[in-house]
């Protein structure tokens, strides 16, 4: 797992990928090796299968604030923006209100549900949450 996430660190979502693969074949599907493999689909742009692992690792872990941040950003993306608020909500509470990249993603879907036009040709910064200490950034750019 400590491979997998400095691979995602260095914006290696592929290989970071496979390495969350291969510790679920070695260890089964825990909630943090989908999770992990949820938010590196993410990175590579796959929303729909982060979005099925990461709520496969909720499923089994209900309350892990980063995983429901990282399921709000992928919920952004996908622009469904009423789930996305009440998922960011519920990661906040979870939370506490004690992560700023939490804190953040969820004014930037506030903002984004207030005024659809939010994004336009603005460059978005999401940030991932991992367990642990760290966290990622993932900038999405203009069309």
């Amino acid at each position: 797992m400590i491979v997998g996430w400095r691979l995602m660190e260095a914006g290696e979502y592929e290989l970071a990928l496979q390495t969350f693969y291969r510790a679920a074949n070695a260890h089964g599907p825990t909630p943090e090796i989908l999770a992990a493999a949820g938010t590196a689909n993410l990175g590579l742009g796959r929303l729909g299968q982060a979005e099925d692992l990461l709520r496969q690792s909720l499923d089994k872990q209900p309350k892990h604030a980063e995983t429901w941040n990282n399921l709000g950003i992928v919920l952004m993306e996908k622009g469904a923006l009423p789930e996305a608020e009440l998922v960011l909500k519920k990661a906040y509470a979870l939370d506490n209100g004690e992560s700023d990249a939490i804190r953040d993603n969820l004014r930037l879907v506030l903002a984004k549900a207030e005024n659809p036009a939010y994004d336009d040709k603005k460059i978005q910064e999401y940030k991932l949450v991992r367990r642990g200490s760290s966290d990622y950034l993932i900038r999405q750019t203009p069309e």
